[in-house]
Parts: structure tokens; sequence; C-alpha cells
């Protein structure tokens, strides 16, 4: 699903037009991006998920052209750790089917 699948989608179900679902992503993605850039930024949705921030250590890798070490500096990476709702939605497809 894209984000224009996405907003179709909002719209339908909240039974409101496109452009309000666009505006009320729009504002959602931009409060999370918002939110994560500040220290200690994180944003949790009760069994849905947390979205957060990591700091990934500088470290030593190697160019897959050349093989030659190069550095790799630290930076900090967003994360999403999945909540149990969301969780165990998404097991449930892989659950194995009983046979009859």
């Amino acid at each position: 699903m894209n984000k224009s699948e996405l907003i179709d989608a909002i719209a339908k179900d909240a039974n409101i037009t496109k452009v309000a679902a666009k505006a009320a992503l729009e504002s959602f993605i931009s409060n999370v991006s918002e939110t994560l850039k500040k220290k200690d930024g994180k944003v949790s949705l009760v069994g849905f998920g947390t979205f957060s921030v990591a700091e990934r250590a500088a470290r030593q890798g190697i160019n897959p052209a050349t093989k030659k070490p190069i550095q790799i500096a630290a930076k900090k990476v967003a994360k999403f750790k999945a909540g149990a709702d969301l969780a165990s939605a998404v097991m449930e497809d892989m659950a194995p089917k009983k046979k009859k």
C-alpha cells in the first residue's frame, strides 16, 4: 500500500473526504517526525506500536566495489516496534490452518 492508497482507505473508513484524510495523515507524519527529532523523542500508540530513535555507533565497513575498508559514521535512525495487537494480527495469518 502506498501513501495515496492509504489516504483512500482512511477516507473510506472514516467517511471523510480524501482532502481531509490527506491532511490527517500528513499531520500524523509531521507530528511523529517532530517528536522524534526531540531528545528522547518517542511516540507510543498502545496496541499498535512505538516509534523511537536509536543511535548507531561509528563502525568499520567494507566498500563492496573496491573491497577496501571504510569508516561508517555514527548516526541516529528511526525505528518502530510493533505493539501486541499488531503483532498478534500479523501472526494470525502465519498460524498453520487446521485440517478438517
